[in-house]
């Protein structure tokens, strides 16, 4: 159909005599109203059938060695892979993806949170305005559209929703405010890997809060995290809350929700004792300082790794003991101590060098920036100092950089931010707990579902957004105080997030097994699958009526498999799906009247009466 935009405005109104909708039949000689039996529509069957839904064959998608959950995810007709980092979510897909986004919208209904929809172009002024165009970088998909407006596919929406709020919202008697959204955000990934766990496109929920106070602002912050504890409880998985660091977002407080795997990006560390659990980019070990040994350096007992700003401005040098491996440094260690650090890189040496390659303008000046590990002791700082007055550069700079050292300016940073120890290397299995004596810390690699931010003013007060209040509500958070005791304040905000796509891919892959995949109750494609009797459909009929009866508890949500093929393909299929429960009317239906009802899952296998099928299969569910 066109639409009417594309129509020359004259043509309108024939275009609408067109599209008119008779309750005769212009060109029939019948007369009078056509009837409809409306009953043939809202008769439908209680469950669906697996010949009229839509599972692609998997030809071309057959089993193989060492296959990774992804595969498993397209075999069993999940999703299919358009592009690099570029997915379609197939019937089965949706189906888990939505019964997700129903979860997730349950949880949020439970806090007073209102669903909307944000565009996913954003402008890229406002990304300016809070100073994060350039910072995400080239993961940003820029555009520009016909009237050369500058635009961008949002990875994420502070900026977007904090104008809105502000433009739509005015008074504080409407806070708290909690908007929510489950959308589509894409980030230009450099190395998209395992399928939908890090991909260009991804489907997100976002939750923003705004508050007038401090106060009020972590309430709602706590509220948030509760409701994420009872989700992640309802899904029964074995997540671990951690302190996070707030990283692009921005913010002064933050927790990652984290699913123990080998797949995942992250390490997050957690005590045997007592509730310490953080990612590795914030954790911490109780360090005691090195004796003080003011001998000369023994410089083979000394390791240096090579790191350069974003700017190409700084050449850092990481100076730690030869006992550690280049792999046991930790950036996030460094980079808290020089933002500035470029952690993209493989490889820094080629910046090393009086001409470093893809400079875009010629370097201003040099500096050379050391940053000394605590376990080389107070007195290494003067062993370099030594070294360069003495016009010695050996291990200064890398043995075949052209730089002269004399051309530089050497800084160097001998503690962690807060004035600690710094130790610059990977925390290990084994390490003292930073809050208990007895503790020992365990890391393990997971894989990120969730993050909650306290954002304070960070993006309120770069985009203005900001809220009249009696000044009496308020402590010592005032802005501005106006005429009749009212005070102007930024709104104090937060955000939470889950990834929605993410989160799919990474219970695949916690549940799935050598059969197949395995899912919670909750976000199963279905609940139930029947294979049925081919040799009776009175029998099918039956069973399928007892599971599904309107007037009992709550209907399962079942797969009928009507495909004409044999028992043992159809139960080979269910497993690598990854129903929840199985119920086979095989032999033992045929000759003593029981059903076959299998958990996978649970490794529960039993014959059960007609009569028993409901309570068993909803006794087995319960525990998934």
């Amino acid at each position: 159909m066109i639409p009417l935009s594309r129509i020359p405005r004259r043509n309108h109104v024939s275009a609408f005599k067109c599209s008119m909708v008779y309750g005769t039949r212009p060109y029939s000689d019948l007369r009078g109203p056509v009837k409809y039996n409306l009953d043939q529509f809202h008769k439908q069957d209680p469950f669906i059938r697996q010949t009229r839904f839509g599972i692609p064959a998997s030809q071309g998608l057959q089993a193989r060695h060492n296959e990774t959950t992804h595969d498993k995810l397209m075999r069993a007709g999940y999703l299919r892979q358009s592009h690099s980092g570029v997915h379609h979510m197939l019937p089965l897909g949706l189906r888990v993806e939505e019964k997700l986004q129903a979860l997730i919208d349950k949880y949020m209904l439970q806090i007073g949170a209102s669903k909307m929809s944000l565009s996913s172009i954003s402008r890229q002024s406002l990304w300016e305005k809070t100073n994060r165009l350039a910072g995400y970088g080239q993961e940003l998909f820029r555009f520009r559209d016909r009237k050369d407006a500058a635009l961008l596919l949002a990875p994420t929406h502070e900026e977007e929703i904090t104008a809105l709020v502000s433009e739509s919202f005015n008074s504080y008697k409407q806070l708290p405010l909690k908007l929510y959204q489950i959308g589509r955000k894409y980030r230009d990934e450099f190395r998209p890997r395992a399928g939908l766990l890090r991909s260009k496109e991804f489907l997100m929920k976002d939750l923003y809060t705004f508050d007038y106070s401090v106060e009020l602002a972590l309430s709602t912050y706590e509220e948030a995290r509760a409701a994420y504890s009872r989700l992640f409880d309802e899904l029964k998985l074995p997540i671990l809350c951690a302190e996070a660091s707030s990283g692009d977002i921005g913010g002064d407080k933050s927790h990652e929700y984290h699913l123990p795997s080998s797949l995942g990006e992250d390490f997050v560390v957690r005590c045997s004792s007592c509730d310490y659990v953080a990612n590795e980019e914030v954790a911490s070990t109780q360090i005691s300082p090195p004796e003080d040994n003011k001998e000369d350096i023994d410089w083979s007992t000394v390791s240096v790794w090579r790191g350069v700003s974003k700017d190409r401005e700084t050449l850092i040098n990481v100076w730690y003991p030869a006992s550690f491996k280049g792999s046991d440094i930790n950036t996030h260690a460094i980079k808290a101590v020089f933002p500035e650090l470029d952690s993209s890189l493989d490889d820094s040496i080629p910046f090393w060098s009086s001409a470093p390659p893809n400079l875009t303008k010629p370097r201003e000046s040099l500096r050379i920036m050391n940053i000394v590990d605590f376990r080389l002791g107070p007195h290494f700082t003067g062993a370099i100092e030594a070294r360069l007055k003495s016009s010695s550069s050996k291990l200064i700079i890398p043995k075949d950089s052209d730089i002269n050292v004399s051309d530089t300016t050497n800084s160097f940073i001998l503690s962690s931010a807060d004035g600690s120890l710094l130790n610059v290397i990977h925390i290990r299995d084994g390490d003292t707990c930073p809050r208990c004596e007895s503790g020992k810390l365990d890391v393990q690699k997971a894989i990120e579902l969730g993050h909650t931010f306290f954002l304070g003013t960070k993006y309120s007060q770069a985009l203005n957004a900001s809220v009249d209040v009696p000044s009496h509500l308020l402590g010592d958070e005032a802005m501005s105080s106006k005429p009749g005791g009212v005070t102007r304040v930024h709104y104090q905000m937060g955000c939470h997030g889950i990834g929605v796509s993410r989160m799919i891919a990474a219970i695949a892959d916690h549940l799935v097994d050598e059969k197949g995949l395995n899912w919670p109750r909750a976000i199963a494609p279905f609940e139930v699958v029947l294979i049925p009797n081919e040799h009776s459909e009175e029998d099918n009929t039956t069973v399928l009526q007892h599971l599904t009866e309107p007037n009992g508890p709550q209907p399962f949500d079942i797969m009928l498999d009507d495909r004409n093929g044999t028992i043992p393909w159809k139960l080979k299929d269910a497993d690598l799906i990854g129903y929840p429960v199985i119920v086979l009317l095989g032999k033992k239906w045929t000759a003593s009247r029981l059903a076959e009802v299998q958990c996978r899952r649970l490794k529960s296998k039993e014959f059960v009466p007609l009569e028993d099928i409901r309570a068993h299969v909803e006794k087995l569910l319960s525990q998934l």
